[in-house]
């Protein structure tokens, strides 16, 4: 298993450079090249939402990007610090979209956001927790045959 973990802080200007690398690590894990505007679409998605929630909460910690290639996989979770994440708020059993707090018009983009990334990717997980939430994507591979 390969991981390899990007954080930036919650600029705008930061999501291009983190789909660009997503895309070169997807490809280098054997991801179908006919999917890899998909991930770069995905996970710009993922992190612009991230970047607003920070950015609207005041937060100032990084965004954190893991992006993880196992056996037949890669994965690729994209991670905030705002209580109730892209689940909605633990606490008051939210749902997904919701984010304890936010106005009518970020639930909108939000909900859009996870539309979105629901369209691009097959397999799409939406977690949350009192530390922040947590939107995982994956997608399968393909050996990458060697030529001698």
């Amino acid at each position: 298993m390969t991981t390899v973990e990007l954080r930036f802080s919650a600029q705008p200007e930061h999501v291009r450079t983190a789909r660009l690398v997503a895309a070169a690590v997807a490809r280098r894990a054997g991801v179908d090249e006919a999917v890899l505007d998909e991930v770069r679409l995905a996970v710009g998605e993922a992190c612009s939402r991230a970047v607003g929630l920070h950015r609207s909460h005041g937060i100032t910690s990084p965004i954190k990007v893991v992006l993880t290639e196992e056996d037949k996989t890669f994965s690729i979770e994209v991670g905030d610090e705002v209580s109730g994440g892209p689940g909605g708020d633990a606490s008051q059993g939210g749902a997904a979209g919701s984010y304890g707090g936010a106005d009518d018009e970020t639930d909108g983009e939000d909900d859009m956001g996870l539309a979105v990334i629901s369209g691009l990717v097959d397999d799409v997980e939406v977690s949350s927790t009192e530390e922040g939430g947590v939107i995982r994507m994956s997608w399968p591979t393909t050996p990458v045959s060697v030529v001698p």
